[in-house]
């Protein structure tokens, strides 16, 4: 299939709204796909050279043709408490999802919601994620059956939390250690399924499950690791307290041998310049997720700060659902736009989309399969108008850069800006 369109796919990360070196853009493009992997992209005609005369063209000028969206850490069981009232962190949890989580033991109620999870990603331009299942066996089984059966490259992990939490949410050392043994033989590597190792956070493990997490990254090294850090002060005092040993919050994962280049923190707010200091040395993942910081008053991610360091962090962005209040990653950007000017500073438009694309993929360890253009990779696509409201056709009469039209689809953007999506080479999206 030879999909035609303006395509647009990042070499690096951009140095400012004018780096043109830093991003592969063709004004007529086209992306060559067979058997789900790109085998070229570039100009039309020299794509269209090398695809010969028999291929199916599917022409999306005037859209713009991307990499699909990667979302850096959602939490699948919490889509029926998105928007829910009045709540920080902790009280949070308690109220809304502790309780909608222990619906997961239903392993029909989890094949539902994992359906429909997997149906909005689609439809918001995201065709990866990082994400959170409940502390049930069936949730995880849930989801990577649906993911798989869609060929989406995901990764996901069963929460094991053993303690702080009600019963019909808790696992034990044990029986997380088994489950998610069991979950990794059967998921991981499977098609396009990855497994990320699960504690919640360090507040609902014991040290007895830190250690069983700590075994199974010994005996996994290829998997991910995500966990929560440094959301909420009170976590951070409760934290410290439960820990009294450690020299912080994120000394606890450090001592469970948790902090590792493929490890994903979400929200990693209010961080010491030790604690800092320790993820960059580990090459570990701080995850914005500003929809959700904003939501339940957590505080604002210092992103430019954080990357300009003398010892910089690897960054991804999230939209966190159900905490946060978005499932799309335009709507994403646009609030982290915002939290960086609180901070200060800018975002620049073509630094967003680095960060929905190949940045997020190369903070989940995935930039040789997903996130560009790139030859050889997973045909994981995302057509964008620029024109999909009134509103945005009104503002693109007076755009006359690239990156000003970036900025308004970041700005207006969201699903109904999204006009196509290719999950491993075929068309996902009904349109």
């Amino acid at each position: 299939m030879l999909i035609r369109g303006r395509t647009l796919s990042f070499l690096r990360a951009p140095k400012a709204a004018d780096d043109h070196a830093a991003y592969a853009y063709d004004e007529d493009g086209a992306v060559l796909v067979r058997e789900g992997k790109i085998v070229a992209s570039g100009a039309y005609d020299a794509v269209k050279a090398q695809a010969g005369l028999e291929v199916e063209t599917v022409d999306h000028r005037p859209h713009l043709i991307l990499p699909g969206f990667i979302d850096g850490h959602v939490h699948v069981p919490q889509m029926q408490i998105i928007a829910s009232y009045g709540a920080e962190l902790l009280d949070w949890l308690n109220t809304y999802t502790f309780p909608e989580e222990s619906k997961f033991a239903d392993a029909q109620h989890a094949r539902r919601i994992a359906r429909l999870f997997l149906d909005e990603m689609v439809r918001q331009g995201t065709t990866t994620v990082a994400a959170y299942c409940s502390v049930h066996k069936a949730s995880a089984e849930a989801f990577f059956e649906e993911s798989h059966s869609r060929n989406m490259l995901n990764i996901a992990g069963k929460v094991m939390m053993d303690r702080h939490a009600p019963d019909a949410v808790l696992d034990t050392p044990q029986s997380g250690y088994d489950d998610t043994k069991a979950l990794i033989a059967e998921w991981h590597g499977k098609g396009r399924q990855l497994y990320a190792i699960t504690p919640r956070f360090a507040i609902t493990s014991t040290p007895e499950q830190m250690e069983m997490a700590q075994a199974l990254a010994r005996e996994h090294p290829d998997c991910h690791i995500q966990t929560h850090l440094s959301e909420n002060h009170a976590e951070i005092r409760w934290t410290e307290e439960l820990y009294p040993e450690t020299q912080d919050y994120t000394d606890v994962y450090a001592r469970y041998g948790l902090l590792g280049s493929k490890t994903l923190l979400g929200h990693c707010i209010h961080l010491s310049e030790r604690e800092a200091d320790a993820m960059s040395e580990a090459g570990s993942v701080a995850v914005f997720c500003p929809t959700s910081n904003l939501f339940l008053g957590s505080g604002l991610f210092d992103y430019q700060r954080y990357r300009r360091r003398a010892k910089p962090l690897r960054i991804a962005t999230a939209t966190d659902v159900g905490g946060g209040t978005n499932y799309s990653m335009l709507r994403t950007m646009d609030e982290a736009y915002k939290v960086i000017a609180l901070n200060g500073e800018k975002l620049d438009p073509l630094r967003s989309f680095w960060q929905l694309t190949r940045g997020n993929a190369e903070s989940l360890s995935i930039a040789d399969r997903a996130g560009t253009l790139e030859a050889g990779t997973d045909a994981d696509l995302v057509v964008l108008d620029a024109r999909a409201t009134p509103g945005m056709a009104l503002r693109m009469e007076t755009v006359s850069t690239l990156s000003e039209e970036l900025f308004l689809l970041q700005t207006l953007g969201d699903d109904r800006a999204v006009k196509q999506v290719y999950i491993a080479g075929r068309a996902a999206k009904e349109v």
